[in-house]
């Protein structure tokens, strides 16, 4: 299983246009693969939005994108290629113990922070086995939702995504992880970059 994370950044204002047209695409896009989440920034670099789509493999992903290309109900749909800026796409092999995107129920009304770790080239194996250690016991506070690094795009990226009821819960979960010195773990390496947004799911998002 990989993960193709889109990051879309949008003319100002354009969100809510952008998720209406999606809204309207989607039935027919999920005839070729299932949208695994689909946010808008709240805080961090606004007026961007992010889609997470699960694919078996980087065959699967040209396979769907091909059919897609050749689907002309869906191409009669507008999209919203005249509302974007700039787009990223980043192929995330997820660590081992992430748990499959698609088989998560977390409930409505979530927020989610994604927070984007940048590595010098070769640490990343380090991170992992620390991570895999740790995240037991972070996960009874609240769930890691995606997590892995980078294959292709951005290299070198420790993507990780995490659920929260509200601001109030993420803040009181922080401070909670610290307790004890289990949180954050300790591979060794620190990244030479950070970044982190805090994502709203739109109204039709498999994960709310």
């Amino acid at each position: 299983m990989i993960y193709e994370v889109r990051t879309y950044s949008l003319r100002t204002g354009a969100v809510a246009e952008f998720e209406d047209r999606f809204a309207k695409r989607k039935p027919l896009r999920e005839k070729h693969s299932k949208l695994g989440g689909l946010w808008h920034t709240e805080f961090g670099p606004l007026n961007q939005v992010v889609h997470i789509w699960p694919y078996n493999d980087l065959a699967h992903r040209t396979a769907v994108r091909d059919a897609m290309a050749k689907d002309a109900e869906l191409s009669a749909l507008p999209g919203g290629r005249d509302l974007i800026v700039a787009q990223e796409a980043d192929i995330l092999i997820p660590a081992p113990f992430m748990q499959p995107l698609e088989s998560r129920n977390l409930g409505t009304g979530n927020v989610y922070e994604m927070r984007i770790y940048t590595y010098a080239p070769g640490e990343i194996s380090k991170v992992v086995e620390a991570w895999g250690k740790a995240v037991p016991g972070r996960e009874k506070l609240s769930p890691l939702v995606v997590c892995g690094s980078t294959e292709l795009g951005g290299l070198n990226k420790w993507i990780h995504v995490w659920a929260y009821k509200d601001l109030n819960e993420r803040t009181r979960v922080r401070e909670e992880s610290r307790k004890g010195g289990q949180w954050p773990p300790q591979p060794g390496v620190r990244p030479l970059k950070q970044e982190n947004k805090v994502l709203i799911p739109a109204a039709f998002s498999p994960l709310g």
